[in-house]
């Protein structure tokens, strides 16, 4: 894990900020999340924090997670990894593993505060795993369905396809990472099946 060192020490150095009334919303994850750099823009009814490392697997959130969650003791807790656990060959069900263990540090951590679980995303890079990703996202929306009742599978797999394949418009040109246009369906996908219940009726 020393290769993220560098990284974690950056999120380590945050500054840490009061929270204001809105509720504070903690993003969690690979480089789909550290570059999410509109963050606060599309997700103003809350207080947001990007804890983000590039090239980050669910094995490596888990480890590193006393270093840099806690410490914001956030309300809501948004998580996307898995795919570079996939692309290090790590089958699916050592991914559904590291889920559950992320679990467990979240409920140590914050009993059972609400959390999101980004489902795994196609790409155009990632196409010789779509048949481990499939079973990946499936196996994980099935243990949140029976055992998670705090936790939410929100699936972006479906919203990201246009006439039934990947649209790759939604990605940058090196085929795996998003556009800003991937990030908006992101972000109607992510409020329309989780955050959209947090906002505070006015």
């Amino acid at each position: 894990m020393y290769w993220y060192e560098d990284e974690i020490k950056q999120l380590e150095a945050k500054a840490i900020y009061p929270k204001a009334k809105k509720k504070r919303v903690l993003f969690y994850g690979s480089s789909s999340i550290r570059m999410w750099n509109s963050l606060a823009i599309d997700f103003p009814e809350f207080n947001v924090v990007n804890q983000g490392f590039g090239g980050s697997t669910l094995a490596a959130c888990c480890w590193f997670f006393p270093r840099v969650i806690p410490v914001w003791q956030p309300d809501i807790i948004v998580l996307y990894a898995g795919d570079n656990d996939l692309g290090d060959n790590r089958h699916p069900e050592e991914v559904f593993l590291n889920f559950k263990n992320m679990m467990t540090l979240i409920t140590e951590s914050f009993s059972n505060i609400p959390v999101a679980f980004i489902s795994v995303k196609q790409s155009r890079a990632s196409s010789y795993l779509y048949g481990s990703i499939e079973w990946t996202n499936g196996i994980i929306r099935d243990e949140i369905q029976r055992n998670y009742p705090n936790c939410t599978f929100v699936d972006i797999v479906e919203p990201m396809k246009k006439n039934g394949l990947i649209d790759q418009a939604l990605f940058e040109p090196d085929g795996l990472h998003l556009s800003l246009k991937g990030y908006s369906v992101w972000k109607e996908a992510l409020e329309n099946q989780f955050l959209n219940a947090f906002v505070e009726k006015k």
